[in-house]
C-alpha cells in the first residue's frame, strides 16, 4: 500500500493501515518530526484506547488496554544497543499477541520477528505525507 496523506486525511489512513495490515507488529521508520506519533495515536484510538496516548520516549514502552486488545506502543530512539531491548522483556512484549507499534524499530531490527508490517512515512512538504506499507 502506499498513498499520500494530510492530517486532515490521518484517520483514513490509520484505518487503510489497520485493514491492510496482516501482522499486530507494526514497524515504524521515518525521520524526527515525520509524524509517527501522531499515526500511533490514531491507531491506538481506533483499536479502542479511550485513554491519553503519549510517546514512550522516556518510558521505552507504554501499555494501553482495551476491552478486546492489548497493545504496546515502543520508541526505541533513546536505546544504545540492543541489549537494552533485552532488559525491558521485548521478547515478552512481541510474541505476546498483543498490538505492537514500534518508532525507530532499526535499533532493535534484530530482535525483531519475520512476520511484521513496515510502514514508512516520508516527509513530501510541511503538509503532505507518503507513506508506504509492506507485509
Amino acid at each position: 500500500m502506499k498513498k499520500e496523506y494530510t492530517l486532515s486525511q490521518i484517520d483514513e489512513i490509520a484505518k487503510a493501515i489497520l485493514a491492510a495490515s496482516k501482522h499486530k507488529i507494526i514497524a515504524f521508520h521515518g525521520e524526527m518530526g515525520v509524524g509517527k506519533t501522531t499515526l500511533i495515536k490514531v491507531l491506538a484510538k481506533q483499536l479502542g484506547v479511550n485513554e491519553l496516548t503519549n510517546s514512550p520516549t522516556f518510558s521505552i514502552v507504554n501499555e494501553y488496554h482495551t476491552p478486546s486488545h492489548i497493545l504496546y506502543h515502543f520508541d526505541c530512539y533513546r536505546m544504545e544497543d540492543e541489549v537494552e531491548a533485552y532488559d525491558i522483556g521485548i521478547e515478552d512484549y512481541l510474541y505476546s499477541d498483543a498490538w505492537c507499534f514500534i518508532e525507530w524499530p532499526e535499533k532493535i531490527e534484530n530482535l525483531l520477528p519475520d512476520e511484521i508490517t513496515q510502514v514508512n512515512i516520508t516527509k513530501i512538504n510541511e503538509h503532505l505525507r507518503s507513506i508506504h506499507l509492506k507485509n
